[in-house]
């Protein structure tokens, strides 16, 4: 599949949280959304931009913006992630990659100068109607949050 681009409907999907809930991206029409896709729980770089969020989360609730993770991994794992780091927003397991896929956020990358399959850490802004905002592919762990709010004037 192609990368999304501004404009493009953001693919709809349902997934189970930490809690084995379902939850359907759909059910957000009506506010922004942050989407953001991560290689795998409790690894020290996605920690890092899990406790971003997490502690950046009023001030993009404060402006009307609600924020979902997604990972590969399953839901018992992201619920240890949750209580280990205090998480609190959505994280929304991925274990057969659909959404990956239809978000175009596993592939080939490089990583340590080599080129291989995973998860290629990206984000993605959906606004009130289901319309991406704003699609970043390859982002870094550190400093994404503080670009994000830049870029969307929170």
């Amino acid at each position: 599949m192609s990368k999304l681009q501004p404009g493009d409907t953001a693919p709809d999907f349902t997934l189970l949280d930490a809690e084995e809930n379902k939850t359907t991206l759909s059910a957000f029409r009506g506010k922004r959304v942050i989407l953001y896709f991560y290689p795998a729980a409790m690894t020290p770089g996605c920690t890092k931009q899990a406790c971003d969020f997490r502690d950046n989360l009023s001030a993009l609730q404060a402006a009307g913006v609600e924020v979902l993770g997604v990972s590969k991994d399953n839901p018992a794992k992201l619920r240890q992630f949750i209580e280990r780091d205090a998480l609190t927003y959505p994280l929304l397991a991925d274990p057969d990659l659909t959404v990956h896929h239809a978000y175009s956020t596993y592939g080939e990358k490089q990583s340590y100068g080599k080129t291989i399959t995973g998860v290629i850490r990206s984000t993605f802004v959906i606004d009130a109607d289901g319309t991406v905002e704003k699609a970043l592919y390859n982002v870094k762990a550190t400093g994404h949050v503080a670009r994000l709010r830049r870029e969307l004037g929170i």
